[in-house]
């Protein structure tokens, strides 16, 4: 505990060096071995004399001497990296289930405050950007350019979706003679490319065409509720379990939602549009206001079906649940729709959008 430590590792350095002497002496030259209990012994005796400039002397010496006859790992190179790698995977694994979790915003539910899959059709004679413009558009602006033609006459039976992976979501277009493989899910070839099961298409006609812009990508804080309640206002991630009304995915389970969070626990909800009262007011947070605004792309609150409406309905919200709602009222399927949110769905509130980078980029509000 009281010995200094430039002897303890002089000391360790000795321990080493025989060690080597001993693991290595058949294949040692006797003139090596020589050298190395020489410098053994140096350093052992400056050790004794506990003289501390003679004993870093030394064990410089030795330690240069010792890493000179070490045997080089096998593919040492390859082992450090495949290390890096296997460390770097399981910090993403711990950070993923305890802090960060990136979502993809599927729907317009949460528009245009979190924008959702965008399709933007485009006439088909108009020609699709050069490649270089292309590649710009999908770095900065998560932008896709889809080119569909029919190669014979021919009629849509279904449109499937194929997922890919976490982010990537396709669709299959099933023809009764022919089949398309594209980059944007059912619902945005269905909305705005006006793609649907019976539709009749000719040879060398345009199925669907023009750019698809992804959903946001966003970060999700899952650590702050575990130390603070969840506050009304938020923009939450939540999952779907056990919520009648929103079915599974045969593939991927239990869909995640993104909404903003209404109503806490005790909460007191009235719509009177476009209007969100809450406890006997109109809802104060920022989020609220802008939507109730109804400007720059909002169009304040509806009522729903199940829940909240009538303008002369009021609804508590639970202990333990949440009352969700998208800021895009009109087009959300929500709490309105399906009731409260259990306590035990929560993941974590929506933190910030890092992709793409247009104007929602950065911390969401």
């Amino acid at each position: 505990m009281f010995t200094p430590s430039y002897i303890q590792h002089g000391r360790l350095l000795i321990r080493h060096a025989e060690k080597l002497l001993c693991y290595r002496k058949d294949v040692l030259s006797q003139a090596t071995i020589s050298d190395l209990k020489a410098q053994i012994e140096k350093l052992r005796k400056a050790l004794d004399a506990r003289d501390k400039k003679a004993v870093k002397d030394e064990s410089e010496r030795l330690h240069t001497f010792y890493m000179q006859h070490m045997p080089t790992p096998k593919d040492a190179a390859w082992r450090e990296n495949i290390e890096v790698i296997l460390v770097a995977i399981v910090v993403a694994i711990g950070i993923r289930s305890y802090f960060l979790q990136p979502f993809k915003i599927p729907t317009g539910s949460m528009q245009p405050t979190l924008n959702g899959i965008i399709g933007h059709p485009t006439p088909a004679t108009q020609p699709a950007p050069n490649i270089l413009r292309q590649i710009g558009e999908f770095v900065i602006l998560g932008r896709n350019y889809i080119n569909v033609v029919s190669a014979q006459d021919d009629q849509v039976t279904q449109v499937l979706p194929k997922k890919f992976a976490f982010f990537f979501t396709f669709s299959r277009i099933v023809c009764e003679r022919q089949n398309f493989l594209v980059y944007a899910p059912p619902d945005t070839l269905r909305q705005d490319f006006k793609v649907l099961p019976g539709n009749h298409y000719g040879k060398g006609e345009t199925i669907a065409k023009g750019a698809v812009d992804t959903g946001d990508q966003v970060f999700v804080d899952k650590c702050t509720y575990n130390f603070v309640k969840p506050h009304r206002g938020d923009v939450f991630v939540f999952r779907t379990d056990n919520i009648f009304g929103i079915p599974g995915d045969p593939e991927t389970g239990a869909p995640f939602f993104i909404k903003r969070l209404g109503g806490v626990p005790g909460d007191t909800l009235r719509i009177d549009p476009p209007l969100l009262h809450v406890n006997g007011k109109v809802a104060e947070d920022f989020g609220f206001g802008r939507v109730m605004a109804a400007k720059d792309g909002y169009r304040g609150y509806a009522p729903g079906r199940d829940y909240l409406s009538d303008p002369t309905k009021i609804y508590t919200v639970p202990e333990r649940h949440f009352f969700a709602m998208g800021d895009n009222s009109y087009n959300s399927y929500d709490s309105r729709w399906w009731g409260p949110v259990p306590e035990e769905n929560l993941v974590g509130r929506g933190l910030f959008v890092y992709w793409p980078f247009n104007r929602h980029w950065g911390l969401i509000r």
